[in-house]
Parts: C-alpha cells; sequence; structure tokens
C-alpha cells in the first residue's frame, strides 16, 4: 500500500467549534507549498490528521517543507496496512530492522472499536513477534524507548508510524487578520515577521528609507528577507516611505538626545495612517525590551503615545542570542547582516536619553510643522509586491 505522511495539528485542537476553519486552512497552506514541487502527492484532509500520500515522491524532501509550515506540530512517516494483526506486526519488525535500534515500545491506539483485539493485545502480540524474529538482541523499554512504534487502528486501514519529526507548531497563515510590520533590514524585524506569521496572522510590511544617507541595497536586502518570507506567505507587500526630509527636520530642530525619540515617535504616526488606509488592526515591530535606547520602557511608552492602533511585539522578552538562533533557523541572519545600514542606524546618536518625557516630546516636536512633513511622506508611499514564484516584483 501506498505509503504516506501523517501531519499532526497540536494547539489547532483547542478551537473546537472553530476547528474546522483552521484544518481547512492548513489544508490549503500544505497543498500550496507541496502541489508545484511534488506533482504526485495527493492529500487527504480531515478533522483529526492531514495525511499526504506519497505516491512515489521523496519523503525527506516533502517532510523537510512540512515541518516549516506554521500550525504542524509534527510529521510521521506512516506505513498504511490492512487491518490483519500478522501484516500489521511483520511491518513493525521491518521498521525496528530498518531502525537499528536496540529498544522499543509498541503504542496501539484503537479508533476502530470493531477491531478484534484490544489495544494491549496488539502491543503484546507486536512485541512478542519482534523479540522472536528479530537477530540481533533487542528489548521493551515502556519509559525511555530508543524507537516508539505507533500503531493506529482505523475504520479504512491501519496506519502505522515511528519517529515524530517536529514542527513549526502555532497556527496556520491567514486564520488572523493583517498586520502592519515595520521591516527595517536589521536581524530582529524578519525574527519578528516570522513570529507573527507563527500566530496565522497575515503581514504587510513598512519600511522607512531615507536616501541618499541609506544605500539603495537596503532594499535589495529586504528584497531578499522578504523572499525568505514568502516560503510563509506566498505574497507580501512592502510599503517604502521616502523620510529623508522629515528626518532631517528632526536632526535640525530636536536636540541628539530626543532625535531617535521623535524619529520613532515619527514613525509611529505614518505607521498608523497607513495601517488604517491598508485596513490592518495592528501594527507590529521587532523591538525587544532594553535592547536599545528606544527600547527602553519609559521609551516605549513615550514613542507609542503617538499610535492610534495596538502595536504587537513579537520579541518583547526574548533577548539577542535567541532572537539570532531564530535568525538562522529562518536563513534570514545571513542577509540581515550585511552591511548597509538603515534610517535608524545610520543617524544615531552618542546620547540617546533611555527615559524620554512625552512632554519634552511635543515641546520638540512644536518646534516644526511635522504634521505637513508626515502628509507629505504618506502621500508618496511606494508599494511593491513579492511573490514566492515571482522572480521580479511589481510595483503599485
Amino acid at each position: 500500500m501506498n505509503e504516506m505522511i501523517i501531519v499532526f495539528y497540536g494547539e489547532l485542537t483547542t478551537k473546537g467549534k472553530n476547528l474546522n476553519s483552521f484544518i481547512r486552512c492548513l489544508g490549503r497552506n500544505i497543498t500550496d507549498a507541496l502541489k508545484d514541487k511534488f506533482p504526485k502527492l495527493k492529500f487527504e484532509i480531515k478533522r483529526d490528521h492531514i495525511y499526504v500520500i506519497l505516491n512515489g515522491e521523496d519523503f525527506t524532501k516533502v517532510k523537510d517543507i512540512l515541518v516549516r509550515i506554521p500550525g504542524i506540530l509534527s510529521v510521521s512517516h506512516v506505513l498504511p496496512c490492512d487491518k490483519d494483526i500478522n501484516k500489521i506486526a511483520e511491518i513493525c519488525l521491518n521498521m525496528m530492522d530498518e531502525s537499528k535500534k536496540t529498544t522499543f515500545k509498541v503504542v496501539t491506539r484503537r479508533v476502530d472499536k470493531t477491531f478484534p483485539m484490544h489495544s494491549d493485545e496488539v502491543n503484546r502480540y507486536v512485541a512478542t513477534h519482534i523479540l522472536k524474529n528479530r537477530d540481533k538482541v533487542v528489548k521493551v523499554d515502556i519509559h525511555d524507548p530508543e524507537l516508539k512504534i505507533n500503531i493506529m487502528i482505523r475504520e479504512d486501514k491501519v496506519y502505522i508510524y515511528g519517529k515524530k519529526y517536529q514542527g513549526a507548531g502555532g497556527y496556520p497563515v491567514g486564520i488572523q487578520s493583517k498586520a502592519l510590520m515595520l521591516l527595517s533590514g536589521g536581524i530582529d524585524s524578519p525574527v519578528a515577521c516570522y513570529m507573527m506569521l507563527k500566530r496565522g496572522i497575515k503581514l504587510e510590511c513598512i519600511h522607512f528609507a531615507a536616501p541618499p544617507y541609506t544605500s539603495s541595497k537596503v532594499i535589495t536586502k529586504l528584497e531578499d528577507i522578504i523572499h525568505k518570507l514568502n516560503f510563509y506567505q506566498k505574497e507580501i507587500k512592502l510599503h517604502i516611505v521616502p523620510f529623508t526630509k522629515l528626518q532631517l527636520e528632526i536632526y535640525k530642530h530636536v536636540p541628539t538626545s530626543y532625535c531617535i525619540t521623535i524619529l520613532r515617535r515619527m514613525m509611529m504616526r505614518i505607521a498608523s495612517i497607513w495601517a488604517l488606509k491598508r485596513r490592518c488592526p495592528v501594527v507590529a515591530s521587532g523591538e525587544s525590551i532594553g535592547q536599545v535606547a528606544s527600547q527602553t520602557l519609559e521609551s516605549i511608552v513615550s514613542i507609542e503615545n503617538c499610535l492610534t492602533k495596538p502595536m504587537i511585539r513579537p520579541l518583547a522578552c526574548l533577548d539577542k542570542i535567541e532572537i539570532i538562533d531564530i535568525a538562522k533557523k529562518i536563513d534570514t541572519y545571513d542577509i540581515s547582516i550585511r552591511p548597509y545600514e538603515d534610517c535608524c542606524t545610520i543617524f544615531s546618536t552618542k546620547d540617546p536619553t533611555t527615559c524620554p518625557r512625552i512632554d519634552v516630546c511635543e515641546k520638540y516636536e512644536s518646534r516644526f510643522n511635522y504634521q505637513e512633513l508626515v502628509e507629505e511622506c504618506v502621500n508618496n508611499i511606494e508599494t511593491r509586491v513579492y511573490s514566492l514564484t515571482d522572480e521580479e516584483n511589481i510595483e503599485l
């Protein structure tokens, strides 16, 4: 019978009445990720599991894609079998031989209650068959086995599988609404994108560019990062804000200690306006508490004061090492460390305040007509669309 992969849901099983919509969304994401690369695959999307029928496709290659898809707890290589205890035992023996393990445990789940043997009887029968017929010495270890042989007896057939390969977890992308993500091109914001996507949230990204002070290669960095994120979300919009004029006015009228705070406040104003236009109920960023001067609790309060949308910070309580580990996992780290700085970095000051006050921020902002400059930035935003399948981006 045809080999297959069984997909386990994990957190999705807590959804109760909404479970079916979550499963349908995950099923779409799985088929979208696999169907073009592996045209022979067939899919069975059911309430308890999703089955990917291999039809001769390579298990390892398919598995390596599946484990990266948000919403999947784990996957296993499954050998379907007729509901015959001798055939079941023989397949389990072969699995034990191929694994080259010396300890094992058999766990049976009897979904079909009409099957003539109870779960414990199946466990004992299969384990005895392995112990009697294995050339090398093996033993049962019910506490910490090297190989756990799982037998699922269902109405149509029996599914036998061993090792579970850990998936990304979380929710399938698209089950939630959209967020507008501040994307700088550094290490943190791509990781924040990934964390949001893992919660099922679709993203649009906004970037603040300051040419000619920032290199055009920053945009190339962003394009390469977004193409990595396209694995999780097939199409992502990038909104590029021409920020130079507003930024220069900030550095002209504001003391250096408050420049970064005021700069971030202007970004929040623009992001709020654009999130409303794009129907994004929240704004998100890659901030981690205390990592830099603008991310102390006092700075967060002063900067967020300008937002008219809720702000989500998925990296808030992660340290830099944890963030770097995830960046390497999603393959954005080497792109992010390319030596091309964004507008926050290139205009950084030596004496940024870590405890800015809102009233002081408002005093400095009153020195120039920032409202007009913010409006000009919003009116000149350039939008590009990046797709998993398109080599070239689309400008709108």
